[in-house]
């Protein structure tokens, strides 16, 4: 299966067109929008993702920016629904590709308490524990918009190096699944094997909001559970 990872594109999504080659799956880890208030944001986000039919199958959550899903969910659903090639996923799965190659996904946008934007539950708290919960053992790919613990969740030169969920990590260690893909720090880019789970940090843009990072392209072997970049 060859799928593409992007994060926290934040309205400047036609900038990395060019570098999406197509293929089995495209996921999309949040942080689409700036404010999270302008409705033309997600329009946008929607009409040029549902528009990248180099992609059989188009996945994407929520993030800390995204406000609209939070506090006006109708609304930004209204719109998201209006499209029939892309998946939103809230804390639910979905199962994409054939007999051979099919693969189960979970998403969801919580994360621990980032200042005051959307989808924040207490660090460490029951809530943020029942969220993870609601995973599915049988989950072969994860996608949150904030990283785990200790896994692509470091910001250089700051007084802090891990910004991650602890809970969410204990919650991958014991399930264990194929592929964990998020974004939100967006310092944290980059790609991990820790316990036989791929970790990625997918954000596009640097800590400038610049586009400096690109998606990342893979062919995955979901037997073996290898990943070939490409």
């Amino acid at each position: 299966m060859k799928i593409t990872l992007i994060s926290d594109t934040h309205t400047r999504h036609h900038e990395i067109t060019n570098d999406l080659p197509g293929g089995d799956l495209l996921i999309h880890s949040g942080d689409l929008m700036n404010s999270g208030r302008n409705i033309e944001d997600i329009k946008s986000f929607c009409k040029w993702f549902d528009s990248l039919d180099q992609y059989t199958h188009k996945v994407f959550i929520a993030g800390n920016h995204d406000r609209m899903f939070q506090e006006d969910p109708e609304r930004a659903m209204e719109i998201v629904n209006s499209y029939k090639n892309i998946t939103y996923l809230q804390d639910s799965w979905v199962e994409v590709g054939d007999d051979n190659e099919k693969c189960k996904i979970y998403g969801s946008p919580w994360q621990p308490w980032f200042y005051d934007w959307a989808f924040n539950l207490q660090r460490n708290g029951i809530g943020l524990a029942g969220k993870w919960e609601a995973i599915p053992e049988d989950t072969d790919i994860v996608v949150t918009h904030g990283p785990a613990y200790g896994m692509v969740d470091t910001v250089a030169g700051r007084q802090y190096d891990n910004l991650g969920c602890e809970l969410l990590r204990e919650r991958l260690d014991l399930i264990k699944p194929s592929i964990h893909t998020c974004g939100h720090i967006h310092t944290g880019y980059g790609h991990t094997l820790n316990e036989g789970t791929h970790y990625f940090n997918a954000a596009v843009l640097d800590e400038r909001y610049e586009y400096e990072q690109k998606p990342k392209t893979f062919d995955w072997d979901k037997e073996t559970n290898t990943i070939t970049f490409v």
